[in-house]
Order: structure tokens, then sequence, then C-alpha cells
């Protein structure tokens, strides 16, 4: 407890644990498979000695009196003070917000920068005006537990690619009730479970995914989404791969954001040995539907695989689900348009399309019109640059990291109407971090291999093995994630299968089939209600033709 403005640490220990946290990349860190983080083995609570600085960042608008009770909970925590320091981020705040007499010894108060609002913005501008090696954001009605900043730092000093999730409990707050002077003291003295009526709180809703999936243990690829509320933790160059939160998300930022680093790699771990007190509802429980209808655009143009996003299979979206790079050197007009132009009628309208070639070497010069060497490389590209998905590159252009998969695939095959769908589906299905399938009828060994990356698998393997490429990159995501090999029939069409027969998708057919035996039961019903009628208004003539049907 100070009541100093703010008291920076020493700078001697700040490089110290800086040269820790940021050296040589992947070097002595465990491989985490998946999401399945037993491998790391956090100290037991107060039985270790940290190094690494830590940052908590704040943005706050208004609630002076939640902000009191917040400062004087992080002034009794267990953490070494010279190891962390608070950043509270003014958020435009009717009343401009000051710092209580209690609060934690390095402090700061800073208004948001010019520019922007909301706390996606604030958390920026707090991470931008602070040093610790870990970034943990804490919302300004989240009192935490004593050893709640200590439990979470204690899965960073095991690996720069973990995002710690704290846990809490939503209670009505008033304002009337305690003072920050008891909440110091409660806190300090390991009371602070003690505060509230635990029985009467509301727990979050993801603790019951948190619980169904082995502690996230087993979430996969979809442990990111529970990465919503209050509290939580990563290093700082992983929050600045990532690029910081999107200032334009004044609702929805966390899940957005939680997207975009699991997209470099990360690992989400549920800290479970501590826990907070949520002072009031959140929006979410108060307003969930206007809260719902607002995000669902917002969230869905940035987050590929939002469940709200599927409502709306036919849009193109921002980010698109699927980066597919085509190489067409050397090949017809005739064999990329089968290629392209089944991916562009397909049931994944949502993809970008890169077509590789030469084609710095098309040039304006006089030229045989219709026997130049280049000629089909040129129809190609006049054939396909009024499409706003298709791109044209000569290198195979570099991942873009917010798209969750690549697909690699010569010009030549026809992929099936589903084939991008059924593809992702396959490697969620299977978690692998590359799928392969053989193509059918290929002739070239090089091209004979479709291939899916999942962005992810390849971002964390890249951090672990910096050096490796081609087939010994490909070695490090089969341990990370998993190779998966499957038959391409059924997304690439063979040599002999009828192409109007693929050109309606699997759940086209079902549809067709449905409505069919919908019919079926229709016309069946209206031939027995037709027969009872006629037995009633012609029993003799019934029996006749009975008899006539016997003979």
């Amino acid at each position: 407890m100070t009541t100093s403005d703010n008291a920076p640490a020493q700078e001697a220990e700040r490089s110290g644990t800086e040269r820790h946290a940021r050296g040589a990349p992947g070097a002595g860190q465990p491989r985490v498979v998946r999401n399945d983080y037993s491998s790391l083995n956090p100290p037991p609570l107060g039985e270790w000695t940290p190094t690494l600085s830590v940052s908590v960042v704040i943005p706050a608008h208004g609630h002076q009196d939640k902000l009191d009770l917040v400062l004087a909970a992080l002034a009794a925590q267990t953490y070494p003070s010279h190891l962390m320091e608070v950043v509270v981020v003014d958020d435009g705040s009717p009343e401009p917000l000051a710092l209580p007499r209690v609060r934690p010894d390095n402090t700061l108060l800073i208004p948001a920068a010019p520019g922007g609002w909301g706390s996606a913005h604030a958390v920026n501008t707090g991470v931008a005006a602070s040093s610790g090696n870990v970034v943990l954001r804490l919302d300004a009605d989240m009192l935490v537990y004593g050893d709640h900043v200590e439990s979470q730092m204690r899965w960073h000093h095991l690996a720069d690619y973990v995002v710690v999730m704290g846990h809490k409990m939503f209670v009505d707050f008033d304002p009337d009730a305690m003072t920050p002077k008891h909440v110091l003291s409660e806190v300090r003295e390991g009371r602070a479970d003690q505060l509230f009526d635990r029985e009467g709180a509301d727990p979050h809703w993801v603790e019951s995914f948190i619980k169904r999936k082995d502690a996230l243990r087993s979430a996969h690829h979809e442990a990111y989404k529970v990465f919503v509320g209050a509290t939580g933790s990563l290093h700082r160059s992983l929050f600045d791969e990532a690029g910081g939160m999107d200032g334009e998300m004044v609702l929805g930022g966390d899940s957005e954001f939680g997207y975009r680093v699991a997209q470099q790699g990360a690992v989400f771990v549920p800290d479970l040995d501590t826990s907070s007190w949520h002072l009031g509802r959140s929006q979410m429980q108060t307003q969930r539907d206007a809260g719902t209808r607002f995000r669902m655009p917002y969230v869905s143009n940035r987050v590929p695989e939002f469940h709200l996003r599927r409502k709306r299979p036919d849009r193109q979206w921002e980010v698109p689900h699927v980066e597919v790079v085509v190489d067409v050197e050397g090949r017809t007009l005739e064999e990329v348009d089968a290629t392209a132009s089944a991916l562009l009628a397909g049931s994944t309208p949502d993809l970008r399309l890169w077509l590789r070639g030469p084609w710095s070497r098309l040039t304006g010069e006089r030229r045989p019109v219709l026997e130049e060497e280049l000629l089909d490389l040129r129809l190609v590209r006049e054939a396909f640059r009024g499409d706003p998905r298709v791109r044209f590159t000569e290198p195979a252009p570099d991942p873009d990291p917010w798209v969750p998969f690549r697909l690699y695939l010569g010009a030549g095959p026809t992929p099936t109407r589903d084939a991008l769908a059924e593809l992702v589906q396959l490697a969620n299905r299977t978690h692998a971090g590359l799928l392969c399938a053989p193509l059918p009828g290929s002739t070239r060994a090089a091209e004979g291999v479709l291939r899916l990356e999942r962005t992810a698998a390849y971002a964390r393997a890249r951090r672990l093995e910096p050096e490796a490429v081609g087939r010994d990159l490909d070695r490090v995501v089969e341990e990370l994630f998993g190779l998966h090999w499957a038959s391409a029939t059924g997304i690439v069409a063979g040599p002999e299968e009828d192409q109007e027969a693929n050109s309606e998708s699997v759940e086209q057919l079902r549809a067709q089939l449905a409505q069919a035996q919908a019919r079926g039961d229709r016309m069946r019903r209206r031939a027995e209600r037709a027969e009872r009628k006629l037995r009633w208004f012609t029993p003799d003539l019934f029996r006749r033709a009975l008899r006539r049907l016997a003979r």
C-alpha cells in the first residue's frame, strides 16, 4: 500500500527478466500437444521464486467505488511487488477517475489515447504504457483473491505461448457493504473467499465447457472460445504478435482477440487454483439478446468459426475460412478453369483463391496473339481478374495468420461442391495440423497430393522450431497436432465421374430426398382416404372389383 502515484520497477531486475522471457524462440520450452497442457507442471503456490515482471492493465469507465476495491485487492497480492505494476486507463469517465490511497506500490493512472474509445482501445493504451514481460488484463469490477496474480504467473514461467484465464464468480454489489481497507485486510489474510456468499454467486457460463473438455485439455482448436470475461494473461510478445486488441470491437473484443492469439499457436489454460469476485452482473447476463445481436456481425466478420456466422453460409466475410493456393504454371486455361471455377462455385464462398504463376512474364509487347508461348497464362489472368476473391502471386504468398486453413492444390483436378467444407470438417474432427489426400488420376508426383494446413499448428511449430522448413516443419506439426491422411473421394472428382452429379451438394441431395419422401407419404395418405370413401359409397362395386382381381 502506498500514497505515491507511480514507482517503476527497478531497471536492472526488469532487464534481467526480459532476457529470461525473450530468449531464443522455443529454447528449452515444453512442447504442448494441441491444447493438452498436461506436460506443464506449475509449482505450488507460495513455493517458488518468480523472475518475470507483470503489468496488470485495467480499462475503466466510471464506477470509482468498484475500482477502489479492485486496487485494494491488488495491493494485497502475494506476487512480489517489485515485479508487478498496475496501469489503470480511464476510458473517458464522466467524472475523471482518481487513484485511491489503498493501491499497489507501482500504480499508474493514464487517460485512454486519443482516436478511440472502449475497453479494447483502453487495453491497448495501457499495454503501450507498461513494460512487464507479461500482460494481465483485469476489468475494473474484478476483485481478485490474494494469490490471483501469482497463480497465473506460474504458467508463464513455463512457456511463452500460454494464455491463462482466471476463474470468477458474479455477485451483487453494494457500494456501502465494505471499504478498501477492509478488502485489503481480508485479502492479505487469505480470506478473500469470505467477502461474499459463494452459495449466492453465479458461475461464469464458460465453466460448463471447461469442465466438459477436461479443463480444456481436450478442447483442441476450440479452446479459445472461452477466452471471454475480465481476467486473463499472456506474454507481451504473444500480445504483440497477435496485433493487440481490435479497437473497433467495443463489444466482443475478448472473443476476437482470443481467436487471433490462438492463430499464433497459443495454448489456453484455465487457472482454477484461485478465483475472483465480479462486482455486479455482466452485460451478457442483463442484456443477453441485445448483446448477442450487436456482436454477431462484428465477430462474424473477423472469426471464421464463430457459431453465429454459420447462419449466413452463403456470404463472403472479411476474414475468409480458407485460403487456397493453386499452382497454374504450365497448365492450360481449361485445367485452371476446372479447378478454380469449381472452388469459386462451391458451397464455401468465404475463401481467398491465390493463383500462383509467372505473371511478371506477361508483357504488352507485340506478339503472335493465338500462338504465343504464354497464351494460356494470359487467358487465365483475364478470365479471373474480375473476381474479388481471386489474387495473383508469383511466389507462394505468406500465410495470412488470421485465416484458419490453407489448401494447396495443383490446377487440373475438379473439387466437388462441398470439397472445402468437407476438408475443414475432417481436419476439425481429427484435430489434425496437416491433412493430406492423394489426388485420383494424378500424373505429376509433386502435385499428386492435396494439402490442408492448419494455420495455428504451423505457427506453433515455427515458434518452437524457428529454423525448420519443408518436411522438417511438417514433422514438427505432426508431433504437435497430428498428420491425417485421407481419401480424395468426395473431395475431388475422379476422371470418370459425372460432373453434373457433383454439382449438387450432399445437403441439397438430402433435402431433395426428404421432400420426395414427404410427397410420397402425402400421396399414400391421399390414396388411403380415397379408398375408404370408395368403400363407403359403392360397397357392391368394390366387392365386384375385388372378385375380378381374385380371378
